[in-house]
């Protein structure tokens, strides 16, 4: 390939090979001439911010669309424990191109010219990377192959069987060591440095050790502490280094105002996604929580019910909790609450309206705002997006302290505390704590209350971020996807003020009545919502859909079937088909 060619690619961020099994299907496609690049310092910088483009965008945000935060019009195949087997392995997820890409540069990067220092450091730039790549596999399949050189079609590698999850687990772990150890210490929120593989190391231990903690039949709950030790220790260590802080600000407004900015937040945002002008890029957020025509994301009101009082106490032990209407049950509550859903006396950010929940758009009553900016991006949205931020580490910290028990008062005080400061909400005492019932229903596989309570505010913090489905599937609690899902209270049908401003919002009918009142909402029951309780109760979305969630096969995901034929050594996930 003629080095300018190469490069072009590189800054349009295009991909430039194909890899793995895969690569049976393809012709082999010409590489660039490492006598002619990985010359400079500049060289390596131009190749790894190639590897950039494929940390998530919006999709991370959107992921928790296939949690039990959100219910949405059409609900996806993993919700509803529908999956497929596919036979592509695009399909399936089961690509390897970007891996490719790293190792190639790996095998050509350390060129005597270049001074030392800088050739660690962007080693580490792909070795943090391939770190990332095959933590989302090892996410999605359990076992995979591990390859840590490039291949070709001819490499017999390719036919090779999967590598236990021990031994992926072992080789991230690797590879985020020696990033974290040569990785400059220069904080960027968009580019990856020392705090970047620390905080991200903190991330895949916690994950692999509550995952081997619950989950026996893996037969790997041995060295689960040992995984849980390894997160608190990165953690601290990025906590110690100082380099970060929580945003600070009016506690109303602080979290709200974090994820509408403009720029990011290189106090909080350790890694994040840049969108404007500047880099060609926009993101559709604003569409999805405002417009009824993105799939109508509604959050559940068991992500509602997580949000403790604003006094600190329990909303579970409130009485008549269980039936109050939104306009009561939002209503002093953990101020984050009212910086993540429409709430009474909400207003755009930069307008002058008060704004109630929009039933077009989150059908369960509760509309998201959380990354919602001004009017003027509700086309193409500009605000940029975290992909690790530091309330992430505190919360990676404190969870792998509960879960060795070492949680005390004051490390409590140094991590989820601080969120909890940031809006002025009464800390986490730990003497004498006593578990939720709420949390104990959720949660059937601890009744440690320090541990409950560190999972009810990793849950309110990080909710709308991507964190819910795995926190889900490593605790394996993924029966929480089969039940219903709820929306909103509603004491009968009829006409309701969500903001008691004397002016009727919303009407809840089976049929829209003909004429309609002008400027009322409509919530049509007809011809499958409903109430939970017939003519009152929580609303339902979707009153006919019967969800399913196997314990024995879906934690994992299944391997693509072409997969299977090209390589005989492969061997397919429990009790998902071969053929």
């Amino acid at each position: 390939m003629h080095i300018r060619s190469f490069l072009l690619l590189l800054l349009t961020g295009c991909c430039f090979m194909a890899c793995k099994n895969d690569f049976l299907e393809r012709y082999p496609q010409s590489e660039i001439s490492p006598q002619l690049f990985f010359n400079t310092e500049k060289d390596l910088e131009l190749y790894t911010n190639s590897f950039y483009a494929n940390l998530p965008g919006e999709g991370i945000f959107t992921a928790d669309f296939s949690s039990d935060n959100v219910d949405v019009s059409a609900l996806d195949e993993m919700v509803t424990g529908r999956r497929r087997v596919f036979t592509d392995a695009a399909s399936a997820g089961w690509t390897w191109t970007a891996l490719y890409n790293v190792n190639y540069f790996l095998e050509n990067y350390d060129k005597p010219a270049i001074p030392a220092e800088a050739r660690n450091h962007y080693a580490g730039v792909a070795r943090f990377f391939r770190a990332w790549f095959y933590f989302d596999k090892l996410k999605r399949f359990g076992d995979v192959p591990w390859y840590s050189k490039s291949l070709t079609a001819g490499s017999p590698e390719l036919y090779k069987a999967r590598d236990p999850r021990s031994l992926i687990v072992d080789s991230i772990m690797v590879d985020l060591n020696f990033a974290a150890t040569n990785l400059r210490t220069t904080k960027a929120p968009a580019r990856i440095s020392k705090w970047t593989a620390l905080s991200f190391k903190s991330t895949v231990a916690l994950f692999e050790g509550t995952f081997r903690k619950y989950h026996p039949e893996f037969g790997l709950q041995a060295s689960a502490d040992a995984l849980l030790q390894e997160a608190a220790n990165a953690a601290d260590e990025v906590i110690k280094s100082n380099q970060y802080k929580l945003a600070t600000g009016d506690a109303a407004t602080v979290y709200l105002n974090l994820f509408s900015a403009q720029t990011p937040n290189a106090n909080e945002f350790i890694l994040s996604r840049l969108y404007g002008l500047a880099v060609n890029k926009s993101h559709p957020l604003n569409q999805i929580f405002t417009s009824p025509t993105r799939g109508n994301p509604g959050i559940t009101k068991s992500l509602i019910e997580s949000y403790l009082m604003r006094d600190g106490s329990r909303f579970s032990a409130v009485p008549g909790a269980a039936t109050m209407p939104f306009w009561t049950e939002v209503a002093n509550r953990d101020p984050r609450l009212a910086q993540t859903i429409r709430t009474p006396g909400y207003r755009r950010i930069g307008a002058t309206v008060n704004l109630v929940p929009d039933y077009a758009n989150a059908f369960t009553g509760y509309q998201n705002i959380k990354f919602v900016s001004t009017p003027d991006q509700d086309a193409a949205a500009y605000t940029p997006l975290p992909i690790i931020r530091y309330a992430e580490v505190l919360l990676n910290y404190a969870e792998a302290m509960a879960e060795l028990k070492k949680l005390t008062q004051a490390e409590a005080d140094r991590s989820i505390n601080l969120l909890r400061d940031r809006v002025s909400m009464p800390r986490l005492t730990i003497s004498g704590l006593m578990a939720d019932p709420f949390l104990l229903a959720q949660y059937q596989h601890t009744t440690d209350p320090v541990v409950l309570e560190v999972r009810r505010e990793r849950r309110v913090e990080l909710a709308m971020e991507g964190f819910r489905l795995n926190d889900l599937m490593r605790w394996k609690e993924g029966r929480l996807l089969k039940e219903v899902f709820y929306g909103a209270y509603f004491p009968a049908k009829g006409t309701y003020d969500l903001d008691s401003d004397g002016k009727n919002d919303v009407a809840v009918v089976d049929v829209k009545p003909n004429p309609a009142v002008p400027g009322l909402q409509y919530f049509v029951l007809q011809p499958d919502k409903a109430l939970s309780e017939g003519d009152k109760g929580k609303i339902i979305i979707h009153s006919k859909v019967v969800k399913t969630f196997d314990e024995d096969k879906d934690y994992l995901y299944p391997l693509p079937l072409s997969e299977l034929l090209l390589n005989p050594q492969l061997e397919q996930n429990n009790k998902w088909p071969e053929q």
